[in-house]
């Protein structure tokens, strides 16, 4: 959980600069590309319905996403990143990339290895979403 948290305090001061929160890279990579719902990327990336409201209300505001007609239900709508929003993303991945290549250098290569295989191997059952 310490580990988790100093990345996570890391990642957010590094992301900062460019108007991004983890929140809000995280809901912009989960709807790259996809034809999601609100309430479907909210139970992929784990945030109650009201966080998920606000962090896309966030995101049209800067222009990064727009809610849009579902191409496979009228009824529904669907969080579409604008070119905005993916050259956000872009933006954001080289960042995070960063962070965490100098995390890991703080540690031996043979170790960094043995760390990145478990943790691998932990999450690819995972039921929850990936956002890096």
């Amino acid at each position: 959980a310490r580990a988790e948290h100093a990345l996570a305090a890391e990642l957010a001061l590094a992301l900062e600069p460019l108007g991004l929160s983890s929140r809000r890279y995280c809901v912009l990579v989960s709807a790259l590309g996809q034809d999601r719902t609100q309430i479907e990327l909210a139970n992929m990336i784990g945030l109650d319905k009201t966080t998920m409201v606000a962090t896309v209300d966030a995101l049209e505001e800067d222009g990064l996403a727009e809610r849009r007609p579902s191409s496979h239900d009228r009824r529904a709508r669907v969080i579409s990143v604008t070119k905005a929003g993916e050259a956000k993303v872009r933006e954001g991945r080289k960042v995070i990339e960063q962070v965490q290549a100098d995390v890991l250098a703080r540690l031996p290569e043979r170790e960094r290895a043995a760390l990145l295989s478990g943790l691998s191997r932990m999450v690819t059952d995972s039921a929850s979403g990936s956002c890096t």
